[in-house]
C-alpha cells in the first residue's frame, strides 16, 4: 500500500499523481487492483441472481448539460424488405458514462494519466477505453453509498439540482450506518438523488436546467480530505448519479483549486469516474434487502482510443 504522503510518485508530474505505479505503459490504472482473486471474491456477492440495470436510457437527460448535444436515433426501413436498422448519434458523455483516461488532463501541465500529452492522444490509441474492454471491462464488487436515502432517514433536506457538497464526514457516516466493509478494488457508487429529481421535471424545466449559465449540481466535496479518504480505500473506480462526480461546477469558490478530483483521481491515479448512473432501482433493492454490496458487470464500448463510454452496467445480487 502506497501512503498518501508518498504522492506524487512521479516528482516531475503534477501534485498527487501515481504515475508509474503499474508501469510506465499502463492503461488500466486503479483497475489493476481488480485481480482475478478479487473477482472471485466479488462473485460471492451473487446470492439470488437478481440483476438490475444501472444505465439511464441514452436519451436521458433529454437536454444534456455542459453544452453537449442530445441523443438522436434514426430508424431506417430497408424497403422493399421488412427490415429495420438503427443509426444512433450521441456524445458518449451525454448520458450514463465512464470517463476514460483520455477525457480529462491535469489542466496546468496538460498531462493525462501516466504523463500522456494531447499530441500523443491525437496520434495514437493509447489509454483508450478499448483497453479496459479488452481486459474484461469494469467488473468486481460494487458498493452503494445511498446518500439520498440516508439523508431522508435523518430528515436532512437535499437539493440534488443545486451546487451542494457531500463531505467526507457524511460519506463515513453512511459507511458506519450501513455497516459497509470496503475491500481493495471496490467500485463505489454514490446516490445523490439527481436522477430521481430530474425525472420529476417537465420538458420545459429540463431545458431550463441545461440552459443555466452555471452547471450547478450536487456532488462529492473537492478537498484534500476527500482525496485522502478515496486513496485510503483504494477503489478500482468511483461513480455517482449526478452529471459530475464532484460538486459542480468543479471549479469555483467552493472548490479547493489544489484538489480538483478529476485531475487527481482520473489523470493522476488512473481511477475511472462514472457519472449519471441510474441508481434508483438498485437503491430500492438495497434498502429492501439490507445488502449494499453486489457484483458489478460493466462493459465499455470497444472503440479504439475511446474517450468515454456508456457503461452497459448491471448490479447482480
Amino acid at each position: 500500500m502506497i501512503e498518501f504522503e508518498q504522492l506524487p510518485l512521479d516528482p516531475q508530474g503534477p501534485p498527487g499523481n501515481a504515475w508509474g505505479r503499474f508501469g510506465k505503459d499502463d492503461e488500466l490504472g486503479m483497475l489493476n487492483l481488480i485481480t482475478p482473486d478479487v473477482i472471485v471474491k466479488a462473485a460471492q456477492e451473487i446470492k439470488t441472481g437478481v440483476r438490475i440495470s444501472l444505465d439511464w436510457p441514452l436519451s436521458m437527460p433529454s437536454y444534456p448539460s455542459f453544452g453537449r448535444n442530445p441523443f438522436q436515433q434514426e430508424i431506417v426501413h430497408r424497403a422493399p424488405n421488412c427490415i429495420n436498422d438503427d443509426i444512433l448519434h450521441f456524445n458518449t458523455q451525454g448520458s450514463t458514462q465512464w470517463d476514460g483516461f483520455r477525457h480529462y488532463a491535469h489542466q496546468k501541465s496538460k498531462r493525462f494519466y501516466n504523463n500522456r500529452t494531447q499530441e500523443q492522444i491525437e496520434s495514437s490509441d493509447i489509454i483508450g477505453l478499448h483497453a479496459v474492454a479488452e481486459a474484461g471491462g469494469i467488473t468486481g464488487r460494487g458498493v452503494l453509498l445511498d446518500y439520498a436515502e440516508w439523508a431522508a432517514s435523518k430528515n436532512i433536506s437535499i437539493e440534488a439540482l443545486s451546487s451542494t457538497s457531500i463531505g467526507v464526514e457524511t460519506l463515513q457516516s453512511m459507511v458506519d450506518d450501513f455497516q459497509i466493509q470496503f475491500q481493495q478494488g471496490d467500485i463505489i457508487f454514490i446516490r445523490s438523488g439527481f436522477t430521481a429529481a430530474y425525472n420529476k421535471l417537465n420538458d420545459s424545466q429540463r431545458k431550463d436546467l441545461a440552459d443555466r449559465p452555471s452547471p450547478d449540481f450536487i456532488g462529492v466535496e473537492a478537498s484534500e480530505k476527500t482525496l485522502r479518504w478515496l486513496w485510503k480505500h483504494q477503489f478500482g473506480a468511483v461513480a455517482g448519479d449526478a452529471p459530475s462526480f464532484e460538486r459542480a461546477p468543479i471549479r469555483g469558490p467552493h472548490a479547493d483549486p489544489n484538489y480538483n478530483l478529476h485531475e487527481w483521481v482520473l489523470a493522476g491515479w488512473g481511477c475511472p469516474i462514472g457519472e449519471l448512473f441510474d441508481l434508483e432501482a438498485v437503491s430500492k433493492h438495497c434498502k429492501a434487502t439490507g445488502r449494499y454490496a453486489f457484483f458489478l458487470s460493466s462493459m465499455p464500448l470497444k472503440v479504439i482510443g475511446g474517450v468515454a463510454s456508456p457503461p452497459n452496467a448491471f448490479a447482480i445480487f
